[in-house]
């Protein structure tokens, strides 16, 4: 699988950094905004390396007399910011929320250790590794926002608008998009994904399809997911029906009794969505949302949703590779 990226033009002054990588983990899309005086970045790529193979990218197109002074952050997993340490001193901007969601995110110690052998379980490591081993975590500190909000904030980048919305609880408890109107361009961090089955770990789903409706409301032309190829309004709409129909199924089969891992199962087995890669991802989001349809107020363990879809991955390769 490939991960080759570059910084690409979809409006005057508006760039996008989309790694390609179909079927893996942690390959954020990121945004930069370069106006005469000021430069604005959406989120980090995961590592120190990308996001200096990131920056190094951006030099031509800031120039000598520019420099990125603020990164705003569409939620907390490490995958759209743990290359902040590479931008010390910049302004960052997150929602209130994102402090919570600091409090249950994996640190970059955790996810160096996870990856390199100290997963629990077979699945869980192999997994692992297979997805997130290509990361370097070491060296790492996590960077809370320097500015927070909560329901929307509205920039003035030297003389271009930038809306932030808050859409969380959603994908994570702390997430937001980035609405450009004079450009008809909208970051989504990770209420979209594009290419693969999304992963949604706050939930309920609901809220991530409240987040997209809005989305569409705007008129944006360009929706940029947090991972994957740019969508226009029909795709956004074509996953927003996907989301639809994952939220119905699990409501239809929770009454039935049947436990969410095997809904997961049912979602994957019945055929539907077969150029989506990653359909283990089905347990955490389907976990997630049997948790909201229970009431069940705890904090998700994390490392055991991904242990879950590890299971169903490895079930899935050994059963390929006995054909």
């Amino acid at each position: 699988m490939s991960e080759e990226a570059r910084l690409t033009a979809v409006a005057d002054g508006l760039f996008v950094w989309c790694p390609e990588g179909r079927g893996t983990w942690g390959l954020a899309n990121c945004g930069l905004l370069v106006t005469e005086a000021q430069a604005v970045l959406v989120d980090t790529p995961y590592d120190l390396p990308r996001t200096r193979r990131l920056l190094a990218a951006a030099e031509p197109v800031l120039g000598p007399d520019r420099s990125i002074g603020t990164v705003l952050l569409t939620h907390s997993n490490g995958d759209h910011s743990y290359g902040l340490p590479a931008l010390p001193g910049v302004e960052v901007i997150g929602t209130e929320a994102y402090l919570h969601a600091l409090d249950h995110e994996p640190t970059p110690e955790q996810m160096h250790l996870l990856t390199r052998g100290g997963a629990p379980g077979e699945a869980t490591g192999w997994y692992l590794a297979k997805h997130f081993g290509r990361y370097d975590f070491t060296g790492l500190e996590i960077v809370p926002p320097t500015r927070v909000f909560s329901g929307e904030l509205d920039l003035d980048v030297d003389g271009t608008p930038v809306r932030l919305t808050q859409a969380g609880p959603a994908h994570t408890d702390g997430d937001l998009w980035v609405h450009l109107p004079e450009q008809g361009v909208v970051f989504a961090g990770d209420l979209v994904f594009a290419g693969d089955h999304p992963v949604h770990w706050a939930g309920p789903l609901a809220s991530v399809i409240d987040g997209c409706e809005r989305i569409l409301g705007t008129g944006a032309e360009v929706i940029v997911p947090g991972h994957g190829p740019l969508l226009g309004p029909a795709g956004l709409r074509d996953y927003v029906d996907y989301l639809s129909w994952v939220a119905e199924r699990c409501r239809v089969l929770r009454l039935g009794g049947i436990p969410a891992q095997d809904a997961a199962l049912r979602l994957i087995d019945s055929g539907r969505y077969p150029e989506l890669g990653l359909p283990e991802r089905l347990a955490i989001t389907v976990a997630t949302e049997y948790r909201h349809l229970s009431g069940d107020q705890d904090t998700p363990d994390l490392v055991g949703l991904v242990g879950a879809a590890a299971r169903i991955a490895l079930a899935r390769a050994e059963a390929a590779a006995a054909l």
